[in-house]
């Protein structure tokens, strides 16, 4: 993963990655779409898909299934 990378206004792939961990665990995704979707979703203020910040929590989410 590259978490340097510059996403938008100061955030890069780490800060969304650390965002969203927050509340990963507390879901029951039931598809690779659905994941993607709640990244995108929730995000802070960029709603667009970031391949990076979906493959961290799909890597994430396959290892707890």
């Amino acid at each position: 993963m590259t978490e340097d990378r510059h996403i938008w206004e100061g955030w890069h792939v780490s800060d969304f990655v650390e965002d969203l961990s927050v509340t990963f665990s507390n879901k029951n995704f039931k598809s690779k779409e659905q994941l993607k979707q709640w990244c995108k979703d929730e995000q802070p203020y960029y709603k667009q898909h970031i391949p990076e910040v979906y493959k961290y929590f799909l890597n994430k989410w396959q290892q707890e299934q």
